[in-house]
């Protein structure tokens, strides 16, 4: 299915137009619908407009299915993306990205309505079973993502494969450098020097260990859940000439023994689990040395704790949560690690996502020919809605950097900076 305009909408509405057959359904849009204007036309043909329509996208659709309205009232974002993924809706005006940038400009007035109050405090009653991770069901939830064709990830990743938030510092980066400037920011964070030891904890395909090694001579264990970024990690180790240097192992979190002088994790939290988080924190002061540093990179949420999206946490991240900094700072304090520096990057991943999305879109072909229609409808909803999220929504990434110590870092800022330009500089200079 395109998502991009197919027919205008009509200039005129059918006599009834104002009546729908589900007065429930209507009855939420006109309330939720308070920017933009969505115009929906049902399975009987007659056309229903919402919102003002004096700002905000402007997006026509048409349900397909009698049942669905019923199914959007009750289950909204679940109900909306599998109808996207099954084809019994389809955008007659606008795009996937428009209906959805529609859809969470809107949602906090749907998160104050009634029905939304009442359906988000349901889900947050049962988000601790939702993210039950412990140790077997930790690594089926990562296979159900991670363990996906590596054909796939290469058709919208840079060629690092790096599939966590960029950084861009201007915004007109290409995202091979965006990606590049992340690893780096991380680095400095770090403070990493030549033979240092260090722990990443979900290391995916390998670039950040490697780019450690490489650039600033450090000592690298990687740790992973999937069977397939472990494979294409070692890999690359080898054919770099690092293997001496960096490995990469099948070990949870929970499972290592070893010391390190650093400890790196990134886009690996938000499969935590609230549950676990005390867990996970003590085991990072363990791993630690008396002098290290670690940094935690992932999503979270700027909003009071919550649940993950049920569409989100069923089709993509099952068993994932993005968390509020507020349950993620009380499992930290219970540790007894200093928070010595917090940076809350808002856009980047808005960026990122955009990027991704419109390399999915370029080579849609070829993911189809991997897997099939569907699988392709569910990635590019899962693309723009994520997309959506952090541009409209609450949600953020966060740099956490801890320490056992509160003199492991120098007293200001400054030496991020200082460590990023020596790196440049080297890199300028290097032959």
């Amino acid at each position: 299915m395109s998502t991009q305009p197919q027919t205008d909408v009509p200039a005129a509405y059918p006599e009834g137009a104002a009546r729908s057959p589900l007065p429930f359904f209507s009855r939420l849009l006109t309330e939720v619908i308070r920017t933009g204007r969505l115009t929906v036309i049902d399975a009987t043909g007659r056309v229903h407009p919402f919102g003002p329509g004096d700002s905000g996208p402007d997006v026509t659709v048409r349900l397909c299915d009698p049942l669905l309205p019923l199914r959007i009232l009750l289950r909204p974002s679940l109900a909306l993306g599998e109808a996207y993924m099954d084809g019994t809706i389809s955008i007659e005006k606008g795009t996937l990205r428009d209906l959805l940038h529609l859809c969470t400009s809107n949602l906090e007035a749907l998160d104050q309505h009634p029905i939304g109050a009442l359906r988000g405090e349901l889900d947050r009653l049962l988000r601790r079973l939702q993210q039950d991770n412990r140790l077997a069901r930790a690594r089926a939830n990562i296979a159900h993502h991670y363990d996906l064709s590596g054909a796939l990830y290469d058709l919208f990743l840079d060629r690092d494969r790096q599939y966590s938030c960029a950084y861009f510092q201007t915004g007109a980066e290409s995202l091979e450098d965006a990606q590049e400037k992340k690893k780096h920011h991380i680095m400095a964070k770090l403070l990493l020097e030549p033979g240092m030891r260090v722990l990443d904890v979900g290391s995916g395909w390998g670039g950040l260990a490697l780019e450690m090694a490489q650039t600033a001579g450090a000592d690298v264990t990687g740790l992973t859940l999937s069977q397939e970024q472990l494979a294409v990690a070692t890999e690359r180790a080898v054919t770099a000439g690092l293997s001496s240097r960096v490995r990469f192992v099948m070990r949870d979190y929970r499972e290592d023994q070893g010391t390190y002088d650093r400890i790196v994790s990134v886009g690996m939290f938000e499969h935590v689990g609230v549950a676990h988080y005390r867990t996970y924190f003590d085991t990072l002061r363990q791993r630690l040395n008396p002098e290290g540093i670690a940094l935690v990179h992932a999503i979270g949420r700027a909003d009071p704790p919550g649940s993950t999206d049920p569409w989100l946490r069923k089709y993509i991240f099952p068993g994932g949560y993005c968390p509020a900094l507020s349950e993620v700072l009380a499992a930290v304090e219970r540790s007894g690690l200093w928070v010595t520096d917090i940076e809350i990057l808002r856009l980047h991943y808005a960026e990122t996502l955009r990027h991704w999305f419109e390399r999915f879109q370029a080579n849609r072909d070829r993911a189809k020919a991997i897997y099939d229609e569907r699988f392709c409808r569910m990635w590019e909803f899962y693309l723009a809605a994520c997309e959506a999220a952090f541009r409209n929504g609450p949600m953020m990434v966060f740099q956490l950097q801890l320490a056992r110590r509160r003199d492991a870092v120098p007293l200001t800022r400054d030496y991020i900076t200082d460590w990023e330009r020596r790196d440049v500089r080297a890199e300028d200079v290097a032959p």
